[in-house]
């Protein structure tokens, strides 16, 4: 009879993934296992980003742990600092708080042919030995600076939102916001007001829904949820069928799509009256190709007295401000950057080298690819959460790291019984699943709307889960041992061509 072993699991990153790690780790047993967060708190996104009017466009009751229900949120669209606080109570009220290391940032993790185990490195020189490492470092994380000739001569601040400055002064300022994409939207509206001039130039506009994103939860309901957990259970899975409606207008071309795409243009031309000012409001592709951008106030905003809409492409800066192609100086004191960020990054851009030398930016030379969002060939005994494909605008990325998290412990499980030793995907599996994901986004909006997003590659794949909430359940319910070699003998097939 095989001794148990205790697998050594290093996590990095305590957002949604890692959090959701965490909990699933220690549901199962599993008690050596430590997450490293380069933070100084939990919360992932939401722990780096708190710029002005940062609003979460999903649900609350619907964007929360399914472990950790809330029933008292303060607001149907909360913010992003009551997220925030969310992450930080679901830790210490799971008791996770101790296995989770502050101001702890992975710089390298460097796979042993000889021994099967990994060495990570943290970026104040400490090395740790682990059996398994899961990189659990979310999508929005590395912000995209934009290569504006001059823009270190500005004479003002310039803050990116991803790494807001709250000492930058804005009120009573000649503000200029650069990015149309949520965080661009959510800026200006929170700013306009109290700005003395405020320019938003806009690359390419995007489609806005209408929609009430202040409004309060309903009165008493979270007296009556968190007296009826059963209830709110049921709420949260009402919700996460509700998404699966979202997955069908995305990924099919029927009368739902038409209807919301009708209400985006509604939603501009019901509000935005001047003719001109509509006219540079409205893109040249089809709404929903783009992430879909949510607002109650942007269009009051951008047609205030004190806002305007620059179209130009811009130049460069000089230290008073901004040119455009036009010629035109705009002179302003603060310049916000909402370019978003560097979404194929992943775990980078720290150093991961897996069997035979193999670096992560070799094997991803053509754009991130993975197995079913968590195993990479290559390698061994690393998995992702919320890895490659797991973005998704329908379907809750806390479901699906929970999901995710869940089949990784079947893994960590067959190790501890001594079952397997060596975890990794084959080169074949990974091809197949990708071909799928290519087949399936072929008639998804992201690929048929006329626009270039952050949801694409720079070889065009779609890094989107293009299937629905049952598929993703159905690929994630347990581990598929024929799509892997679990031991360090068994051939390499394709996979040694990495």
């Amino acid at each position: 009879m095989t001794a148990r072993r205790s697998p050594r699991i290093v996590v990095i990153g305590a957002g949604i993934a890692g959090i959701t790690t965490a909990h699933v780790l220690q549901e199962a047993g599993f008690t050596d296992f430590t997450v490293y967060e380069k933070g100084d708190d939990v919360g992932g996104v939401w722990h780096w980003n708190h710029y002005p009017g940062l609003t979460c466009d999903v649900p609350s009751q619907l964007y929360q742990f399914g472990f950790a229900p809330k029933p008292d949120w303060p607001k149907i669209w909360a913010s992003g600092p009551e997220i925030q606080r969310y992450h930080r109570d679901v830790v210490e009220r799971l008791g996770l708080s101790d296995r989770i290391r502050l101001n702890a940032e992975v710089v390298s993790s460097v796979f042993d042919d000889a021994t099967g185990r990994w060495t990570v490195t943290l970026a104040d020189g400490e090395t740790v030995d682990a059996d398994f490492v899961v990189c659990a470092t979310g999508v929005l994380h590395n912000p995209s600076i934009p290569d504006i000739p001059g823009l270190d001569s500005f004479a003002g601040p310039v803050v990116h939102t991803a790494r807001w400055d709250d000492d930058v002064r804005t009120s009573g300022q000649r503000i200029a916001v650069i990015g149309t994409g949520s965080t661009g939207v959510q800026v200006v509206s929170a700013l306009q007001p109290e700005a003395r001039e405020l320019i938003h130039f806009t690359r390419t506009p995007q489609w806005i829904l209408w929609a009430p994103m202040s409004l309060p939860q309903l009165p008493f309901a979270d007296t009556v949820l968190a007296a009826s957990p059963r209830l709110h259970h049921a709420l949260y899975r009402g919700l996460l069928w509700g998404s699966g409606i979202l997955a069908d207008i995305v990924r099919k071309d029927t009368w739902r799509r038409r209807a919301v795409q009708a209400y985006a243009r509604l939603s501009l031309r019901a509000q935005v009256r001047d003719s001109d000012l509509r006219a540079d409001l409205t893109p040249d592709y089809q709404p929903l190709c783009k992430r879909q951008v949510v607002s109650g106030t942007y269009y009051r905003a951008i047609t205030a007295a004190n806002a305007g809409l620059v179209t130009e492409s811009i130049t460069e800066v000089r230290p008073e401000g901004i040119v455009t192609a036009d010629g035109r100086l705009h002179e302003v004191d603060v310049i916000i950057l909402a370019t978003g960020f560097r979404a194929h990054d992943y775990m980078r851009p720290m150093t991961v080298v897996g069997r035979g030398g193999l670096t992560i930016d070799e094997a991803w030379r053509d754009g991130p690819r993975a197995y079913r969002m968590t195993a990479i060939p290559g390698f061994p005994n690393l998995f992702t959460v919320l890895g490659p494909n797991s973005p998704t605008g329908s379907i809750s990325l806390q479901y699906t790291a929970e999901k995710t998290a869940r089949y990784l412990a079947q893994w960590f499980d067959l190790f501890r019984n001594g079952e397997v030793d060596r975890i990794e995907v084959t080169e074949e599996a990974t091809a197949e699943f990708n071909a799928q994901v290519a087949a399936a986004s072929e008639t998804t909006v992201w690929k048929t709307g006329g626009c270039d997003s952050w949801y694409l590659t720079e070889s065009g794949a779609v890094d989107l889960w293009p299937f629905d909430r049952a598929t993703l359940s159905r690929m994630l319910a347990r581990p598929d041992r024929s799509h892997f070699r679990l031991g360090a003998d068994e051939p390499l097939g394709d996979s040694a061509a990495l």
